[in-house]
């Protein structure tokens, strides 16, 4: 199954979109992350495994690839651990998007402890910047501790969380975030 999510990241002192795209299917159990990431991005394979099984739900027994696109833009830091995390529950069917919410207007950018907390990550005030200009109204889901600077900017909704199992239960529509 294949799940797509956004997220942003810095590129000097401007932010690009960024889709990150998960697709769990047959094959033999790995874990790829493809779209020019460096040392960070890759070693997020592990975070995300490990904050997947420690927010109390599995890591799939199958084969999963990561597209990070656009393939040419540099991915760099520790940034995609929470889309890559959401779209891996989202591919196989553990979180199911409440009706209320759409894809195209959610944008996710955090790194995760292997326990599944949502850690901060640096550039939210032009990712936040970025959204407002391209995207006006959509949503922002990160860190609690990087809602502060999202929120600086206006015409972005930011939504701050502390752990995985938070930010899936507010997807599935079971708890109510506050912007």
């Amino acid at each position: 199954m294949l799940a797509k999510i956004l997220s942003a990241t810095t590129w000097g002192i401007e932010a690009r979109m960024v889709e990150v795209e998960v697709d769990v299917g047959a094959g033999l159990p790995a874990f790829q992350i493809v779209g020019l990431p460096d040392t960070a991005v890759q070693e997020a394979r592990e975070r995300v495994r490990s904050a997947i099984k420690n927010s109390g739900f599995s890591f799939p027994g199958q084969k999963v690839t990561v597209n990070l696109a656009p393939a040419f833009l540099k991915k760099t830091g520790s940034d995609f651990d929470l889309p890559i995390a959401v779209g891996v529950l989202l591919a196989t069917g553990q979180l199911k998007l409440a009706s209320s919410f759409s894809l195209s207007e959610l944008f996710l950018v955090g790194e995760l402890s292997l326990s599944g907390e949502v850690k901060p990550v640096n550039g939210i005030l032009p990712i936040a910047h970025f959204l407002s200009l391209q995207k006006r109204g959509a949503a922002l889901i990160l860190s609690r501790e990087n809602a502060a600077e999202g929120a600086l900017v206006e015409g972005v909704k930011v939504f701050g969380f502390r752990h995985l199992a938070e930010i899936s239960d507010f997807l599935a529509g079971k708890i109510i975030g506050q912007p």
